[in-house]
């Protein structure tokens, strides 16, 4: 088929295309998202026998869960920038492959400072995956077709949640004394070199762009280089520099910092959150953890869908924020009734999840080729100040109260806040649909 005729087909032949696109390159980048979620919270779990075991106090996990952000954003932008001129096959199967080997050697953790070391270096090692996959689906889909697309790839959060949950509670409870080890180094172990495997799979399947995709005839090639050039904004001829100082780029920055906030409340504590309230053991934890990322995937895909088919972008995300404030304010407010606990933090993630797909279409409106690069994970960066905030904080004041109350409610203040910010600060005229 020809470009012309894949034009004169109208809407369904562009359907059809990049329906195609997606299901080729959008399941392999699922896959490998579970994977690296799995080994980012998997501390969480891990948490619930290896705190006692290594007398590990809140503020020394809490520390530890915050300087993997700090290893993650001092590799981001270079990480990026590098994938943009070296393709993405080759960085990504070098991130999956070291931030595995790295996970898996966890386990051998025994004092505080192997604890901070191996955090940190995880973190420096996965830096640049998320906005790596974010720079690269902008190489495939225009943008008004990218929420949905942002959607399916980041249901794989939901989907580490629904499955990690099991899986670990699985995995400390069956695998403990195996080998003479403890439940919690199995999981880092199990959970580690999936990763490894996975990278090599990504190396020899992932096409850097359509004009090498063997897969794509020449019109459908020159089809979908039209589309994404047919969009390209003025940002496209600036180079790095510009995409650190676009006020734009700040604004972003500063509301991603405040959403993950939220995002490390769920992440890294749900798991302490669900164990308090209902008194419940590890395997039994891990299948209530399930409940709230199910129902934040599902809402995830359908805030994702009716964003791309109204075009609007601003109230998506200023609603979703606040929702979730509201579902972290219930579960402060009832930290010792399992149901409605669970309810506010369904709430929570559902509204947590909702905002990424919707909220990463916005920098490539404005910024583009190696900006794009740079832009992208500078907002990554910048935000994950507040992943380095979240835990840490939540730690500290837990020792301090002797409860999460005080910290869960200090949460859902920023997610109103971030609503707020939006709704009031929204660069209309620069940040477009």
């Amino acid at each position: 088929m020809s470009v012309e005729a894949i034009a004169a087909d109208g809407a369904a032949g562009r359907d059809a295309l990049y329906k195609r696109v997606c299901w080729r390159i959008i399941p392999l980048l699922i896959l490998c998202f579970i994977v690296a979620y799995y080994d980012r919270v998997n501390i969480s779990f891990a948490k619930l026998q290896m705190q006692d075991e290594l007398k590990f106090s809140d503020t020394v996990y809490g520390l530890g869960a915050s300087l993997f952000f700090v290893g993650y954003i001092i590799f981001e932008i270079p990480s990026n920038v590098i994938l943009h001129r070296v393709g993405a096959s080759v960085w990504i199967a070098r991130i999956m492959v070291s931030w595995g080997l790295a996970s898996a050697l966890m386990m051998f953790v025994t004092q505080p400072w192997h604890f901070y070391a191996m955090r940190f270096i995880v973190g420096a090692m996965e830096a640049g995956f998320l906005p790596g996959v974010v720079l690269y689906l902008t190489y495939w889909l225009p943008s008004r077709r990218r929420a949905q697309a942002n959607s399916l790839f980041m249901t794989a959060i939901s989907l580490s949640g629904i499955t990690g949950g099991p899986l670990g509670g699985w995995i400390l409870t069956r695998f403990a004394g195996v080998n003479g080890w403890s439940g919690w180094q199995w999981l880092f172990l199990l959970e580690g070199l999936p990763a490894v495997l996975l990278g090599l799979v990504v190396y020899w399947s992932l096409d850097d762009k359509p004009a090498t995709a063997a897969w794509l005839s020449e019109p459908e090639k020159r089809a979908i280089e039209a589309d994404i050039a047919a969009e390209q904004t003025e940002a496209a001829q600036h180079g790095i520099g510009r995409s650190f100082t676009d006020r734009r780029t700040l604004f972003l920055s500063a509301v991603y910092c405040l959403i993950l906030v939220g995002l490390g409340g769920v992440t890294f504590w749900m798991p302490q959150l669900i164990k308090n309230a209902g008194n419940l053991d590890a395997f039994a934890v891990g299948q209530v953890t399930a409940i709230p990322w199910l129902i934040g995937g599902l809402g995830m895909l359908l805030v994702a869908r009716h964003s791309d088919r109204s075009g609007e972008r601003k109230w998506h995300l200023a609603l979703c924020a606040m929702a979730s404030g509201v579902g972290y304010a219930v579960s402060a407010a009832f930290p010792t009734d399992l149901t409605i606990a669970v309810a506010g933090l369904s709430l929570a993630t559902t509204g947590i999840l909702a905002i990424f797909p919707v909220f990463w279409t916005v920098p490539s409106t404005f910024l583009g080729g190696a900006a794009a690069a740079a832009g992208i994970a500078f907002i990554n960066s910048v935000g994950n100040l507040g992943s380095i905030f979240s835990p840490a904080f939540i730690g500290w004041v837990n020792d301090q109260t002797k409860s999460t109350q005080f910290s869960v409610a200090v949460i859902a203040g920023m997610m109103v806040a971030a609503g707020l910010l939006i709704v009031l600060f929204w660069p209309k005229p620069a940040v477009r649909p």
